[in-house]
């Protein structure tokens, strides 16, 4: 794997394509992985000088790019809306007493331990959002699934599968309630007609708020590393 040397060290990640007619860097605006797109039959040592004369534009891309966090003891991080610290605790499972999450256990499985916490929690408040609003439209939804998703918060399948990614429960409850809205909306129109958009109105008014708040902070939920 090519690297700018730091500071900081920067990772590229090649990836070769019959499609590819050129190279193509892109940086996620998710984690701020930086990847570089060739052509089947390109050099690496073409691709490792197409990425030094571009060092500029990937630094600066990466700048803007969320701030990749480790979750450990004295970390801080939002929960349904609010902050809050990690610190070491007692017994079996984490426990949130005011602005503290304890964590008991091996200091080296916090982020697991915090991770599966978070998604307890997230399916809890998710599957309670998704039971309301599939009432008040008079619908019932196939099945609940909880993930890590990268490109969207939720989706609604044909057959009634819900899916959302945990990492709401990190986002203001306000914000995991329209997303759940917007999915069961889709057991109504399966589409973002503006009858679909009337649907999400009447299951949560005010709902452009909360979209805008995903489209400008919600990025920043994705740079939580939760890996032990």
């Amino acid at each position: 794997m090519p690297i700018l040397p730091g500071p900081p060290r920067v990772e590229i990640t090649l990836r070769r394509s019959a499609r590819a007619r050129r190279f193509s860097l892109r940086v996620s605006p998710l984690d701020g992985r930086v990847t570089l797109s060739l052509p089947l039959r390109a050099r690496e040592a073409e691709a490792l000088a197409f990425v030094r004369g571009h060092e500029g534009w990937i630094r600066a891309a990466l700048a803007g790019a969320p701030q990749r966090a480790t979750v450990a003891i004295g970390s801080v991080l939002p929960l349904e809306g609010r902050l809050v610290t990690l610190v070491p605790g007692t017994g079996r499972v984490p426990l949130l007493v005011g602005d503290s999450l304890r964590v008991p256990g091996d200091p080296g499985q916090v982020a697991v331990r915090v991770a599966g916490y978070l998604r307890a929690l997230a399916r809890d408040r998710l599957a309670a959002a998704s039971d309301r609003h599939a009432l008040d439209v008079g619908r019932a939804y196939h099945s609940l699934a909880l993930r890590d998703t990268r490109s969207r918060w939720g989706s609604c399948t044909a057959a009634g599968g819900l899916m959302y990614s945990w990492r709401l429960i990190m986002a203001p409850p306000e914000v995991l309630d329209y997303v759940a809205a917007h999915e069961v909306a889709h057991l109504v129109q399966m589409n973002h007609s503006a009858a679909f958009w009337a649907v999400v109105a009447g299951l949560c008014p005010g709902y452009l708020r909360h979209r805008r708040w995903l489209k400008g902070q919600g990025q920043a939920l994705h740079g939580y590393r939760f890996s032990a």
